[in-house]
């Protein structure tokens, strides 16, 4: 491998089953141009603590769910700390790199986020006919479910142990997607229809809705890496926070135009550099 260019080690799950998008098409655009500025290798998540050390830094894309590799995800985050590698998404995120207890804490200091609490604050919720209850170390709707408000309680009972999260039910317009590299936002998407969440098109968002998703990214505080803020539009025209995703955002690159793409793949390339100064 030439070391006349920076080293990267990116890091995807080329064969993971995404319901509604094929992780491994979006990850063979961005390496076939990301190659043109770096030495580039690509690897499986559970085989990254073993390779790492070799690169100048661990790109984080695709790699799916960490609960599906947990015990290997824990061990590269531990020796990437100890070795100071460079990884891009640095691992400080606040958002679902450290798990969902960001929605509780966003909920407590008032930011507009789906009403979240834990099993135990259940009195901290407004009133709903339904309720979402889902794992705080969830991913990709893992373990997700609807609960009618009579049954919560008796849910919750039965789930007794678990580290959940409850929300209400949101009856909501639709889902939009907000794409940053760094703290610069690069392009909307949203999902028309709410029963079809990764059927995507392009969305031109107002100044009032690029303001609400550069709050979360302010609030995350990363010096570099890739984020998606996911939101709804609820019935009275507001937006509240769904997700920040800032460990492996998928970005639906296929869903925008080959303008788009050229820009979101010059930001990152530069990202990257930036990073490893």
């Amino acid at each position: 491998m030439s070391r006349s260019r920076p080293t990267v080690l990116y890091v995807s799950d080329l064969a993971y089953p995404a319901k509604g998008r094929r992780y491994c098409d979006e990850d063979i655009h961005l390496t076939s141009q990301l190659r043109h500025h770096f030495d580039l290798a690509i690897t499986h998540p559970e085989n990254a603590v073993d390779l790492m050390a070799a690169f100048d830094t661990v790109v984080v894309r695709n790699s799916g769910p960490v609960l599906g590799y947990q015990a290997a995800h824990e061990a590269f985050k531990e020796q990437a700390k100890a070795a100071n590698q460079r990884v891009y998404n640095p691992l400080t995120g606040k958002g679902d790199m450290a798990g969902k207890q960001y929605l509780v804490d966003l909920t407590a200091e008032g930011f507009p986020v789906i009403p979240t609490t834990g099993a135990a604050d259940l009195d901290r919720l407004p009133e709903a006919p339904e309720y979402a209850v889902k794992p705080k170390a969830g991913a990709d709707s893992h373990g997700l479910e609807f609960v009618k408000a009579e049954d919560l309680e008796s849910t919750l009972a039965g789930k007794a142990g678990e580290d959940l999260l409850v929300q209400p039910k949101i009856d909501f317009r639709y889902e939009v997607s907000f794409y940053f590299v760094d703290h610069d936002f690069q392009y909307a998407l949203h999902a028309p229809d709410p029963a079809k969440r990764w059927e995507l098109t392009h969305y031109a968002p107002s100044g009032e809705d690029l303001e609400f998703a550069s709050q979360f990214v302010r609030w995350n505080d990363l010096d570099h890496g890739v984020q998606r803020v996911d939101a709804c539009r609820t019935r009275d025209g507001g937006l509240l926070l769904v997700e920040l995703e800032d460990l492996n955002p998928y970005l639906s690159l296929d869903r925008t135009t080959e303008e788009v793409r050229k820009n979101f793949v010059d930001a990152m390339t530069n990202s990257i550099r930036s990073s490893l100064t």
